[in-house]
């Protein structure tokens, strides 16, 4: 039995997960089936002894918490798509506890620094206006970078600024663009449409007229960091943790921000209410009377 290329089409079409953890759980499993074999064990024969003798291996080679978390919840994934195929009569893990993580004050840019990140990218060819409307989009929506590549023209209400987002295990959500997103974005459409016409469904298409791809616009963003001189380490990902922290720091409502970023718990949502130490200072220079 083809246990792995099952289960990735489990993940996917029935589990409807994103692309990234398709393929992270893919990967993990990948590596557990790996190591059954080496020990001369049938996937449907792993007990929740052998279980731990795998993870016990991995702590042996050093994975990090949050890896040896993830590790756990695709083996939890895997187990329970075993037993709902009929493969196993019971689930061998049930007691089988994730690693506790550290609370970590996500990263973020300072808003002066996306001002000059955005306004650092400058030109007037597709590419340039392209990557200039995606970093806007990114920014002014705080969308997933996956749910941001996968946006099609037809989810774009320009009279109304709403863009319809696919999210995590395809819950639809509408999210507001502001009006620098919507200028980028006219601006790129503008040569896009003479670029490939106006048959191609996707909004962000590579120099090929296909649908660009995360890595791609990964390194486009590192290579405009470096160019307008921000040092801090950023990803697409950050970019969302500073929509989120510049919204609440500017008095937005935890519900509201939960609602635009499509977290399914409110608690989800909480690890932006991190106070950043220049808001710190503002309060304290408000409202001590000493200060």
């Amino acid at each position: 039995m083809d246990w792995l290329n099952n289960f990735t089409i489990y993940l996917r079409e029935e589990k409807n997960f994103s692309f990234l953890t398709v393929k992270s759980y893919t990967a993990d499993i990948r590596d557990f089936l790996k190591f059954l074999k080496s020990k001369n064990v049938k996937a449907e024969d792993a007990d929740y002894p052998k279980v731990r003798e795998y993870l016990s291996f991995l702590l042996d080679e050093g994975l990090g918490k949050s890896t040896l978390a993830r590790r756990v919840s695709s083996l939890r994934c895997f187990f329970h798509y075993l037993q709902i195929k009929g493969c196993i009569s019971s689930f061998p893990i049930p007691f089988l506890r994730s690693p506790k993580l550290e609370k970590k004050i996500p990263s973020f840019l300072e808003e002066d620094e996306v001002e000059r990140l955005l306004n650092g990218i400058k030109g007037k060819g597709f590419s340039f206006l392209r990557d200039k409307a995606f970093l806007e989009l990114l920014y002014g929506t705080g969308m997933r970078i996956a749910e941001l590549i996968g946006l099609n023209i037809k989810d774009v209400d320009f009279g109304a600024e709403l863009i319809k987002v696919r999210g995590k295990r395809g819950k639809e959500r509408l999210v507001p663009f502001g009006s620098f997103a919507t200028e980028a974005l006219n601006n790129y459409l503008g040569v896009r449409e003479e670029k490939f016409g106006s048959l191609k469904e996707a909004i962000f298409l590579n120099k090929f007229g296909n649908r660009v791809s995360d890595r791609w616009m990964r390194k486009r963003l590192e290579s405009y960091l470096k160019q307008t001189g921000i040092l801090k380490p950023a990803t697409p990902h950050t970019l969302r943790h500073s929509f989120a922290t510049h919204l609440l720091n500017r008095g937005a409502d935890l519900r509201s921000v939960q609602e635009l970023l499509g977290h399914e718990k409110l608690s989800t949502t909480q690890i932006y209410t991190h106070i950043t130490p220049k808001r710190l200072k503002q309060v304290y220079e408000k409202a001590h009377p000493r200060a």
